[in-house]
Order: structure tokens, then C-alpha cells, then sequence
């Protein structure tokens, strides 16, 4: 055998215990790090398992099912560092559970390639590569703020503008402020409408059927998301409203209109982080994936691992 061959031999027996223990072994005493410590424990919730899938193809798996494959590449690249960030943050609260994210818009959707050579059939390939291409110019980027890891939530659509945090979910961050998103108009859900019965109105809202129809907003945010309102004397939240009707946003007027109730929307989503159609929009028109990510995530720096 040469010195070449025994030097190698050499250097592949002390490499590849390393590799194992430093990446399929998680042990709670080792000090967290994300470059070593590169697999997802994702729970696929229709199979009712638990997939441990490498940090890099998990990305893959988000972008395909997340954001609309016809996207700039910018937008895709955009999208990429957001959701690579946003699986490490949810990493580091998970150490004491069986998994870190689930697959679905719980966390964010994941397809696996068998998901994906069913959906796409003879563009696979095609489409596999532009979404490998976005994930590979990118690899291990995430976005931080004074240091740390930050929750960078995404939506589809704005309404015209982002949402502070705040507005939305419990806590105030700095890097989730509102600004101006006028590019989402070209998305196809900008506004949209939506009719029911009344039976089926009020049966949805749990509420005890009425010829009349009485709406209060009694809260908005900034952007004109409702936050609370009154429908026939019963208090809901705006998020209660979206859910239970399965409207597409909080931002929403109810009327009646030839015996109907129809509800108007704008918007796509929560509505705080990056907007995804803001994200296509501005690529569009030449900003490259950082200027977006450091437009919807304010003040926040892009490290790698």
C-alpha cells in the first residue's frame, strides 16, 4: 500500500467518527452549534413520524413548499436565508423535544423529494435545480440581531404595509417593525371576497341565527387589520373571525348584500416579516436577496455558519 493510500486510510478513521458523533448524535450536554449539530427533527404530520433530515435539504423542502416555484431567484434566495434562520431559532427551543418543527403552516411546509417528483412530475428536475441553486448561493446564512438568532417570521401578502409584531402575536421585537410593502398588489390574493349564508355565517361563528346582522369593528392596527370586533352583541377577536370563517386575513369588512354576508379581504397571512409578493416585487425590479431581507427584517445582520 503507498503513503498516499495509508495517509488517507488514516485520516478517514479518525473523520468519520467524528462526522457521526458531531452530526446524527444529539446529546443535550453538547454546546449547541449549527454547523456540526445540521439535522432537523421534522414531524410529518400526515405520516405521524418523525423525519431527521440535514439542515441544507430541509431549506430545499421549505422553498418548494412555501413560495410559488415561478419566483426570481432572489426572491428564492431571499426566502432561503428566512427559513433557514427561522428553523434555527425554533432549534434552540427544542432541546427537550422529540422534534423541532412540524411540516405544515404550523411551522412552515416541508415537501420531501418523493412529495415533489408527484407534484411535478416531468418538471422535477427543472424546478429542483432552480430551488437548489437559490439554497446553494446562500448556504448557512441566517439573519441576526445583536447577536442572536432572530424569529423571522413570512407571510404571502401584505396589505400595503407590514404589521408590527406587537399587533399580532404577544411580544414587540425590534427587527419585526412595519414598513411600507407596495410591491404585493401583483399578488393574485391582494383582494379577495368571499360568500356565505347567513345560516352558514353564523353556524361558522358559533352564534345563534339572526335575521339582522349588527358589526362593530372595535379594533384595528395601523394597517386596518381588525383586532376586535362585535358581531350581533358577541365579541371576537380578529384572528377568532379569520379562523372560524377561513378568510385569508385579519384585514376584512362583512356586509350584506342580496340576502348574503360577504366578506372582503386584503391580504394573505399574519402579515409580519418579509411578505413573500413583496419579496418577488422587489426582485423584479433589480434588489438583490439581501436588500430584502434587511428591508422586511429591520436592523439585522446576515452571519454564516
Amino acid at each position: 500500500m503507498s503513503i498516499k493510500k495509508i495517509l488517507l486510510f488514516s485520516c478517514l478513521i479518525f473523520i468519520i467518527p467524528f462526522i457521526i458523533v458531531n452530526v446524527f448524535i444529539r446529546d443535550d450536554e453538547i454546546t449547541f452549534n449549527f454547523n456540526s449539530n445540521s439535522i432537523v427533527r421534522v414531524y410529518r404530520e400526515d405520516k405521524n413520524i418523525i423525519e431527521r433530515v440535514p439542515i441544507e435539504q430541509y431549506v430545499i423542502g421549505v422553498l418548494a413548499g412555501e413560495i410559488p416555484i415561478t419566483f426570481d431567484k432572489e426572491a428564492l434566495k431571499a426566502q432561503a436565508v428566512a427559513s433557514r434562520t427561522y428553523v434555527m431559532y425554533h432549534i434552540q427551543g427544542s432541546k427537550d423535544k422529540d422534534y423541532d418543527v412540524v411540516d405544515t403552516v404550523a411551522n412552515q411546509v416541508f415537501k420531501s423529494e418523493d412529495d415533489l417528483k408527484e407534484k411535478w412530475q416531468d418538471k422535477y428536475t427543472e424546478n429542483m435545480n432552480k430551488i437548489k441553486e437559490a439554497v446553494l448561493a446562500t448556504s448557512g446564512e441566517y439573519l441576526t440581531y445583536d447577536g442572536k438568532v432572530i424569529e423571522s417570521f413570512f407571510f404571502s401578502t401584505s396589505v400595503g404595509y407590514t404589521e408590527n409584531s406587537e399587533d399580532v402575536f404577544s411580544q414587540a421585537l425590534p427587527y419585526l417593525r412595519s414598513v411600507e410593502s407596495k410591491w404585493d398588489e401583483i399578488s393574485p390574493v391582494y383582494i379577495d371576497s368571499v360568500d356565505f349564508t347567513k345560516l352558514e355565517f353564523f353556524s361558522q361563528l358559533e352564534l345563534a341565527y339572526m335575521e339582522s346582522l349588527n358589526i362593530e369593528v372595535l379594533e384595528q392596527t395601523q394597517t386596518g387589520r381588525v383586532k376586535k370586533i362585535r358581531i350581533n352583541n358577541k365579541e371576537f377577536t380578529g384572528k377568532e373571525v379569520c379562523g372560524k370563517l377561513k378568510l385569508r386575513s385579519t384585514c376584512f369588512t362583512i356586509r350584506e348584500e342580496n340576502g348574503m354576508v360577504k366578506i372582503d379581504t386584503k391580504g394573505f397571512g399574519h402579515g409580519v416579516g418579509m411578505s413573500q409578493y413583496g419579496a418577488q416585487g422587489m426582485a423584479l425590479e433589480g434588489y438583490k436577496y439581501t436588500d430584502i431581507l434587511k428591508y422586511y427584517y429591520q436592523g439585522v445582520n446576515i452571519d454564516k455558519f
